[in-house]
Formats: C-alpha cells, structure tokens, sequence
C-alpha cells in the first residue's frame, strides 16, 4: 500500500519555523518530521510514499532525499498538489495520480505510536470508504473542579480526560475521490460528513501516544520527548 501524506499546508500557527520552509520539514532530533511519519510507516510494512506538496514544495523532495538512510528501502514522490488546494482536494489528486484501491493517508505534521495493522482491520471489517484514528487530544490545562465556588479538586489532566478527535492516519478507498468535490474542499468537511451519514466512516480508536506539532510549543515537546532517548511514537 502507499502512503499519502499531506505536506502542503502553510503551516501559519508555527511561522517561527515555517517562514523559510513547509512544516513538514521542522526538524525533532535533527530530523525533519516527515522523516518521523515515514519511519512509523516502515516499521510496520509501508515504504511507498505519495507525498502532497503545495507550500514551499520544490523544498521536499531534496530535503526528504537528504535524510533518508541508505538501505531503509523507502521511495517517494513529491506532487505539487497546489498552494491553496485544501486537504480533500489534495487527497483526490494523489488519488487520481494512482491506481491504488485502498491506501494509508495522514497529515505530515503529527505522530503517533499507532497501530497501522490495527487501523486496517478496522477498515476493513466495517466496510468503510474511510476510516479515521480517533484520538484523545494532548491535556493542556490543569483541572479544576469547583463545587458553589469552592474549588474542589486542583490537579493535572490528562489525555483520558478529553473527548475523542480525529488524530489522522487514515485508511482510504479509492472511491473516497468521488465525495470530494473539488480542490477547495477539506477532507473533514463534506467528503467526511457525507460518509458518516451514509455509515462509510469509521473510527480506530488509539489509547497510545498521539501528538501534533501546530504551535512552537508543540514542537518544543516533542523535541523534548526524542531527547529522553524513548520518544513515545518510535516504532522502529
């Protein structure tokens, strides 16, 4: 199977990094996170790439190229998908670009230690055209309980405190490309709407390790958790 990443947005929420190159291409522990992406892939199987560019992207391909070892048997390919093109019109051209029925597709900005094999069979039992891996978003603020404007409870929250959101790393049919109507459509949007009220969206849901990088600060922590020399998504 291939996977498609999407690498082509402007990444505006993190200009300190993004201002001289796309945010696939912030790097967390020397490498670019797109590196990251395709390492969680390989380790379990996946070693083809359709990578979406728009932004900057003539920059992905030599920087991509420069960071891939010798001997680890990834190939990819780089399409200009369009600077403005959303992500459901991204996914439709990688689509049309292919002859593939069924691929993996994830954006090229967060990572996670998550089951790829897991996802699948979820797909495929529940006859899904899509199915997405729902996650518990990263907790951010302390927890306060107040019961008649006496505080309670005062402590850390947690990822299992949140509600469930959607993480990426999806699995996709062709016939996904059919509910994108055209390049300004994002693949959360209608595509998606659609196929949940036709029963055709699924959900893995992932209790592990998933984290974004949209702002300075997320990408401080992750820098952070590669430095401790476990970082939770390395599956390699």
């Amino acid at each position: 199977m291939i996977a498609l990443i999407l690498a082509g947005g402007m990444g505006t929420r993190i200009l300190e990094e993004t201002r001289e190159k796309p945010k696939p291409l912030v790097m967390i522990g020397g490498k670019p996170i797109i590196w990251h992406i395709m390492m969680i892939y390989r380790s379990q199987g996946v070693k083809d790439f359709l990578v979406a560019g728009g932004y900057k992207f003539e920059m992905l391909g030599p920087e991509i190229k420069r960071h891939i070892e010798p001997g680890l048997g990834i190939t990819f390919e780089v399409l200009d998908t369009g600077l403005l093109t959303a992500t459901g019109g991204r996914i439709k051209k990688c689509i049309e670009s292919t002859s593939e029925d069924t691929y993996f597709a994830t954006y090229g900005d967060g990572v996670g230690n998550i089951d790829l094999n897991r996802l699948l069979k979820t797909h495929r039992e529940g006859s899904f055209l899509a199915t997405l891996t729902a996650v518990r978003p990263p907790a951010r603020f302390g927890r306060v309980v107040v019961e008649s404007n006496t505080v309670t409870h005062f402590g850390e929250k947690n990822q299992a405190d949140e509600g469930w959101i959607n993480g990426g790393f999806f699995a996709l049919e062709r016939e996904v490309a059919n509910y994108i109507p055209g390049d300004a459509e994002p693949l959360e949007q209608y595509p998606f709407t659609r196929l949940s009220e036709k029963k055709l969206l699924g959900a893995n849901l992932h209790h592990g390790f998933w984290q974004p990088m949209d702002t300075l600060r997320e990408k401080l922590d992750l820098e952070n958790l590669w430095l401790t020399g476990k970082p939770p998504w390395k599956t390699w």
